[in-house]
């Protein structure tokens, strides 16, 4: 089995900044890339950011500048530090993990950016 846990979601003024965590546990020899997607409401599901084991990243152009993926390989967990947040990055954030190929999801965490 695969566990994937999100933290670190909330409210935030535009502006603001948060820092999400995600950790990964269970059968995950074999873990490769590590990343956030967002859903917003009426939204499909949209990539983040991705990070490699050997810390390639990659980020949609609606983030670049603003926030930063990083990951601790030992501890298997990887984070999202989100900077100037707009109303527009309100979404809940999901994590994803690649493990030998097969995809494993988290349960999700709200973001909502408001004043």
């Amino acid at each position: 089995q695969v566990q994937v846990v999100e933290s670190g979601g909330g409210l935030v003024q535009p502006g603001g900044s948060l820092r999400l965590s995600c950790a990964a546990s269970g059968r995950i020899f074999g873990l490769y890339a590590m990343g956030w997607y967002r859903q917003a409401p009426g939204n499909q599901r949209e990539l983040v950011a991705t990070i490699t084991s050997g810390g390639m990243t990659n980020y949609a152009d609606a983030v670049k500048g603003r926030f930063t993926i990083s990951r601790d390989n030992g501890k298997n967990t990887v984070f999202l530090q989100m900077n100037s947040l707009k109303p527009e990055d309100t979404a809940v954030y999901y994590c994803n993990i690649l493990v030998l190929n097969t995809g494993y999801w988290g349960q999700g965490t709200q973001v909502t950016v408001s004043s």
